[in-house]
């Protein structure tokens, strides 16, 4: 039996940033199946990680909703589950659904995230719709032995054989015969906790690191010596940290070239199945990583590095695959992929529908640029770190709250964004328009670009996010 409604395979990794695909340029990768997919796809390639923190993009990414309205502004707080969620809209259209992996949104103790009471996400609202099947966990960041673990319906851990993101696709390969055989639509998500941190030579399989033993890790020509001055703790390097990036860069390369291992595994058994026809699939990544670059590493910054993912569509015959200069950013996921789907898009939804521009329609909407922003420190209540962004196809414009220093990049003949162009007389033009645009869409989206400790007062509790009436504000 097979349905006529198209399916949903959603792949995003953790921390895999654009700049570190084979068929974004970089010739130390080694990711063949995703870059023979990104020749089948609509390849987004100006998609941004709007705010790139693990939960904030995972809130926006089921809700539609930008940070100020789902208030997930840190990591290690727990979602509201007053939202009407991408899987309920799902469910509500007949489609089963599958999420396996990473959730990173129901934690609110920190330090505690191998406790079951913290990694464990019981069934009902906290899984914002997915209730078919779903085997995952809060976060953890090891992958091997009694670090890697998932939760089904009980608070009791199950543990992976061998490496965690072979494990889990190998669940996703037995969803998709599982879901293949009901002949319902469905949806599989899968997230892989992969290749974020740690970067130790025991948190990878040794034949991937095998493959990286000649490789050269340079330091990027935009590194800088000395921390950012709004780096929070998370982005700061130590000396003996940064002794170690070329080395912590072959492993998260060796963790990359095992995500396209499992990709294309992947891959063959939608082949296998029949699926691919009337299947979309999205591989994506919900940040990226700087690993020195200005001063900084892992995410939660403006710059190229941790904002800049991976964002490919294939669904044969109906998206053209190709570059899409459009930019797309995590809000626009949901509102997307439904409009594809031919499902209703939640009337609080913030993002904006951009099926017409992704299935090449020549009067589809395209947004100018998109928002972006962070709102405080990656996991602690802290202020000082507070920005805002605004990118186009060639501009990133962005300002930081707590003294109010600007920024502007021509990513186009400085794509390495080190030179500072905000306050020159030749771009004021440009400046004044994008830092115009960036203001219009706070307005729009009710974005007050609060510091981090207006939300802890007004709008958390115990790390668990107050519910509002929906469309949320805070």
């Amino acid at each position: 039996m097979q349905n006529n409604q198209p399916n949903l395979i959603y792949v995003f990794a953790d921390q895999l940033r654009y700049q570190s695909l084979g068929y974004a340029g970089d010739k130390n990768a080694q990711t063949p199946n995703i870059d023979a997919f990104a020749a089948e796809s609509a390849d987004f390639y100006n998609a941004v990680s709007g705010h790139p923190v693990c939960a904030p993009y995972r809130a926006s990414l089921f809700t539609g909703l930008y940070t100020p309205s789902t208030g997930m502004v840190i990591n290690e707080i727990r979602l509201a589950t007053n939202h009407r969620c991408f899987a309920h809209v799902l469910k509500e259209s007949g489609y089963d659904t599958s999420y396996i992996g990473k959730w990173h949104l129901h934690g609110n103790y920190p330090g505690r995230h191998y406790d079951a009471e913290m990694s464990f996400i019981p069934k009902g609202p906290d899984r914002l719709g997915f209730d078919d099947y779903f085997a995952a966990y809060n976060f953890h960041h090891s992958f091997y032995g009694a670090a890697a673990y998932y939760h089904l319906d009980t608070a009791d851990k199950i543990y992976c054989e061998g490496y965690e993101p072979d494990a889990q696709t190998d669940m996703a390969i037995q969803r998709l015969k599982a879901h293949t055989e009901s002949g319902k639509p469905f949806a599989l998500f899968l997230s892989v906790g992969t290749p974020h941190d740690p970067w130790e030579p025991g948190n990878v399989p040794g034949e991937c690191l095998e493959r990286f033993k000649n490789t050269t890790f340079n330091l990027p020509e935009n590194y800088k010596p000395d921390n950012d001055p709004y780096a929070d703790r998370w982005a700061k390097l130590d000396h003996n940290q940064r002794e170690e990036l070329p080395e912590w860069m072959r492993i998260y390369y060796a963790m990359t070239a095992n995500l396209d291992d499992n990709f294309g595994r992947l891959m063959q058994a939608v082949e296998t199945l029949g699926l691919a026809d009337n299947t979309i699939v999205v591989f994506t990544s919900d940040h990226g990583e700087m690993f020195g670059a200005h001063g900084r590493r892992a995410k939660n910054i403006f710059y190229e590095e941790a904002v800049r993912i991976p964002f490919l569509m294939r669904q044969p015959h109906v998206l053209p695959a190709g570059g899409n200069s459009a930019c797309i950013n995590i809000p626009d996921v949901m509102p997307t992929l439904l409009g594809l789907m031919g499902l209703p898009i939640p009337s609080a939804v913030e993002g904006h529908d951009l099926s017409g521009c992704a299935k090449g329609e020549p009067d589809a909407f395209k947004p100018s640029g998109t928002l972006m922003m962070g709102t405080g420190a990656t996991a602690i209540y802290q202020d000082g770190h507070e920005w805002r962004g605004w990118r186009n196809e060639r501009y990133t414009y962005a300002e930081y709250l707590v003294d109010g220093t600007t920024l502007l990049f021509d990513n186009q003949n400085d794509p390495m964004q080190m030179k500072n162009l905000a306050g020159l007389s030749e771009y004021k033009a440009i400046q004044d328009k994008l830092k115009a645009n960036m203001y219009a869409e706070m307005e729009r989206i009710n974005d007050g670009f609060h510091p981090c400790s207006y939300y802890q007062e007004n709008c958390i509790e115990d790390r668990i996010i107050k519910p509002r009436p929906t469309p949320a504000r805070f």
